[in-house]
């Protein structure tokens, strides 16, 4: 037995995206975007509605940061996606972040969220889509494994429940991908 729910946005995991900008004045801005992933090899894309302070930004410089909302982050990160910088200029550091300058694009790296993807604006698409090329994913050690690769049970992403409007971590490893589905050859 199934139920119908009808069309609703609901795709799980769905990854809590905060979004590093420098403003007309080089005061950094964050903001929580749920709505992006990966749009090519090397591109992001982010649905950004058109009076978002960080459109703006991203427009104007055009680059962009993209970090990822941790459990240990999570206060800080959902206020900057509940307060808009048009209303609350202040709103990084009132977050309690700390913007690190990118050395390869010109936007802020959140120091607090440690790992960061930097993006150059491609395009905007005429439906708010961002597309960004990424230029430069940082990591900070203390999430790397004895390879030097993310460990992502060290980052301890959040992701974001469209049904309930929670935030949910992620579980263990389940299987390996690529290899798993071999068995059934």
């Amino acid at each position: 037995m199934r139920k119908d729910f009808g069309s609703k946005p609901w795709l799980y995991p769905m990854p809590v995206l905060i979004v590093g900008t420098y403003d007309e004045n080089g005061v950094p801005n964050a903001m929580n975007a749920a709505w992006g992933g990966i749009y090519e090899d090397d591109q992001v894309m982010l649905c950004l509605s058109h009076g978002h302070k960080t459109t703006e930004n991203i427009r104007r410089t055009g680059a962009f940061t993209v970090s990822f909302a941790t459990e240990t982050t999570r206060i800080p990160c959902d206020y900057v996606g509940i307060v808009s910088a048009h209303k609350e200029p202040e709103k990084f550091a009132r977050a309690g972040f700390t913007a690190e300058k990118s050395a390869f694009v010109n936007a802020p790296i959140i120091a607090e969220l440690p790992m960061t993807v930097e993006c150059e604006l491609a395009k905007f698409n005429e439906d708010g889509i961002c597309i960004g090329k990424i230029v430069n994913v940082s990591a900070d050690t203390s999430i790397l494994n004895d390879d030097g690769e993310i460990d992502a049970e060290k980052l301890a992403p959040i992701c974001y429940d469209p049904v309930t409007h929670a935030y949910r971590s992620l579980g263990g490893v389940v299987g390996q991908a690529f290899s798993d589905g071999k068995s059934l050859k």
